[in-house]
């Protein structure tokens, strides 16, 4: 996780990411301490159910989305680290070596895959943001935008050995869906997921297949959950149980029907990061998973 002093919904993304809030109630300097606060919560959240959280400090005023480092680095057992090239400019100055560094003196990396060159060629994919993967079947699901070409997507995919699922996904106004982590989530058992924001039947009824076949249950969310950040959730092993990772307004906008099912096989653990929501992102953009084995 990364801890900004001076968090801000970014101008840069604005554009494409209908998930961001366009008019701010507070100051820079009220929503920056807000941020803070919350993600020093998340953190506390996350420890007490077992899980180890690496926090490390971004005091830049350049990189207001720095809170979200899932999307330019990915982990992947095996010991492999993968670098991401990023759509917006001052989204690629959130690399950082201090980050890779720690991973390879606490865990074992054998190699780090770079694609953050395919900039120039203004080739991006914004990794588990721009690209939901599913570990166990090795599947790597990815909603076609500017921040996923189709291109990067099929080289992470034979580096890593996954196979492309490439689709299409828009709100009811017809944008495009800025990154596949807000439209799905996959967990052990169970997928989040909006069917209906899918407009190609054939595809759609191909992806929700896949699902089935694996033996995972497919929760519907509607587009209102999914403006509530209800795909935008992570699964965690936690040291007695795995838990669902989810903002405290997800689980808000979650039936009791809903909350009932994703029971039966994770705990659900709410935790409230509205103002860091402002930026079009939730807690899954905030972790970066750790899939490395321990030195």
């Amino acid at each position: 996780m990364i801890r900004p002093h001076h968090f801000l919904p970014n101008p840069e993304t604005q554009a494409d990411n209908s998930f961001q809030s366009k008019q701010l109630a507070a100051t820079p300097k009220v929503i920056a301490e807000a941020a803070y606060k919350e993600i020093s919560q998340a953190k506390e959240s996350l420890e007490k159910y077992g899980i180890t959280v690496h926090m490390f400090e971004d005091e830049s005023l350049k990189t207001p989305d720095s809170v979200f480092p899932n999307n330019w680095f990915s982990t992947h057992s095996g010991g492999h680290i993968a670098v991401y090239p990023m759509y917006a400019n001052n989204r690629r100055l959130e690399r950082r070596s201090d980050v890779i560094e720690l991973l390879k003196q606490q865990y074992r990396v054998q190699d780090i895959v770079d694609y953050s060159g395919l900039e120039q060629d203004e080739i991006y994919l914004e990794g588990t943001g721009a690209m939901v993967l599913d570990h166990l079947d090795r599947v790597a699901y990815a909603v076609q935008s500017k921040r996923a070409n189709s291109l990067a997507l099929e080289r992470f995919c034979t580096h890593f050995n996954y196979e492309p699922m490439l689709f299409g996904a828009v709100n009811h106004a017809g944008q495009s869906v800025y990154h596949t982590n807000v439209l799905m989530c996959i967990a052990t058992e169970f997928v989040l997921l909006a069917p209906e924001m899918i407009p190609n039947i054939a595809r759609r009824e191909e992806i929700l297949q896949r699902f089935k076949l694996s033996g995972r249950q497919v929760i519907t969310l509607t587009e209102q959950q999914i403006n509530a950040f209800c795909g935008n959730a992570i699964e965690l092993q936690g040291s007695d149980q795995r838990i669902l990772a989810l903002s405290q307004s997800a689980f808000n906008a979650l039936s009791q029907r809903q909350i009932q099912q994703i029971s039966e096989s994770v705990q659900l653990v709410s935790i409230d990061v509205s103002t860091i929501e402002l930026a079009g992102g939730s807690i899954r953009c905030m972790l970066a998973g750790i899939h490395l084995s321990k030195r």
